[in-house]
């Protein structure tokens, strides 16, 4: 079985609120929807420290959500293989498994960042503010564009 096959969209349950994750290097956007997975909405940024105190952060967002699932952003390179980025997150999905009793699903986010970041701009939202907001709208874009593919 391959690690796609382990963690696929539609083994998330189709009702309940779900958590969408963008993991960086220095942070964690997220990103929740509503119970009827419509509409995902950025929750929050956490600054990275170590494995156990980021997943302790998630899994108590999971529980004050009432999340059913989790959807993460999987950074695959531009021509679909995948590089050192996306290995960093299958293993931080192989021990946040161990830590939650929820599906998990991935989601290619190719360009997720860029497009936020784009939009900010065209928006007029200054670099100051884009710093601090990215990571969780980068979430709700992997997260929504996830709800989409579902429907």
């Amino acid at each position: 079985m391959s690690q796609e096959d382990k963690f696929p969209l539609d083994a998330l349950p189709t009702k309940g609120r779900l958590m969408g994750l963008d993991l960086g290097t220095k942070t964690i956007g997220v990103a929740i929807s509503d119970g009827l997975q419509m509409t995902a909405t950025p929750n929050e940024t956490i600054k990275r420290k170590k494995f156990g105190l980021d997943a302790d952060r998630i899994i108590q967002l999971i529980a004050e959500n009432a999340c059913v699932g989790v959807v993460i952003g999987l950074p695959l390179n531009m021509n679909g293989t995948e590089g050192p980025r996306a290995q960093s997150t299958r293993a931080f999905v192989r021990n946040l498994a161990q830590k939650i009793e929820l599906p998990i699903a991935f989601w290619d986010e190719r360009l997720s960042t860029a497009a936020v970041t784009r939009t900010m701009i065209e928006a007029d939202i200054s670099r100051a503010k884009q710093a601090k907001v990215v990571d969780k709208l980068a979430a709700s874009f992997i997260l929504q564009g996830a709800l989409n593919r579902r429907r």
